[in-house]
């Protein structure tokens, strides 16, 4: 390859991934008890949602600088033109933090080629983004290329989550106190979706077959060849839920592939239990 990827563990891509195509891994932290532990490393995310469901208080943190830097100033001194697919902005300081660094490391290596993305994209969102920069960078692609590539490819990315409820996101920030509503009772499920990489409520829908009716709705009014793509769907520790949308996605668009995985366990410290997100492609790369 002619760029090396650097990626964060917000994209909720699993570890073998990262070893499989020799992209750099920065994994944030959970705060859990007081223990600070790192995303995919110290925690994995079933761990995470068990602890949830007992109640336990749970923070995240971005990358360890330190390792950040270290990270930036191997790939500098082997002189590999390199870029990071960071987890956005409005969601996490991960892109701001990395921007610093990436100044000091160039005042030592001026000649150093280090593009930086703030994908505005999240959990799986944000992985489509990062497996798309991965084949770039295997079909040969040079370093501008793909950061025009993936730029776009992430301006064109949907989220569409539902959770349990509103709390966990109002808690850690993600989202406004007054925009909080929580149905568990009346069994009134939010849907999400992402605006310029904040997550914003959408609307409240009764009942969870009524949501992923809902959800198969908006794909068809946001996607565009969803046949020709592949579909991202992430979970809160809820398998059954992922592959129930799984059978009704392929079932409507047969797109080319249905990749599914955890909601990680930094994102899931804000999403909760329960989180089911999908992720599509809104227009034509």
């Amino acid at each position: 390859m002619n760029v090396h990827i650097l990626a964060d563990s917000a994209c909720d891509l699993p570890l073998d991934y990262f070893e499989e195509h020799s992209i750099s891994f920065l994994p944030l932290s959970v705060d859990m008890n007081g223990e600070q532990l790192q995303d995919q490393i110290e925690i994995k995310p079933k761990q995470l949602y068990n602890t949830m469901r007992e109640g336990a208080v749970v923070k995240t943190s971005q990358p360890s600088p330190l390792l950040i830097k270290e990270t930036f100033t191997d790939l500098a001194n082997k002189g590999i033109p390199s870029l990071y697919v960071a987890f956005s902005s409005e969601l996490s300081g991960t892109y701001q933090t990395a921007m610093m660094i990436r100044n000091e490391v160039l005042e030592e290596f001026p000649s150093f080629e280090l593009a930086i993305i703030d994908s505005k994209c999240a959990s799986l969102g944000h992985g489509l983004a990062v497996k798309y920069a991965a084949d770039l960078a295997e079909s040969g692609k040079q370093l501008s290329e793909i950061e025009a590539a993936v730029k776009n490819y992430c301006l064109k990315m949907e989220h569409i989550f539902t959770v349990d409820n509103l709390e966990y996101l109002a808690r850690g920030g993600r989202i406004s106190k007054a925009s909080a509503f929580v149905g568990g009772l009346l069994n009134i499920k939010p849907l999400l979706h992402v605006e310029n990489g904040k997550l914003i409520p959408l609307e409240k829908i009764r009942g969870r077959k009524k949501v992923f009716r809902r959800i198969i709705e908006i794909m068809s009014e946001r996607g565009v060849n969803l046949q020709n793509q592949t579909i991202a769907i992430s979970h809160g520790d809820d398998e059954e839920a992922a592959y129930e949308m799984k059978a009704l996605i392929e079932k409507e668009f047969s797109p080319n592939e249905v990749y599914i995985n955890y909601v990680g366990a930094v994102v899931g410290a804000h999403a909760g239990p329960g989180t089911l997100a999908i992720f599509f492609l809104n227009d034509e790369l």
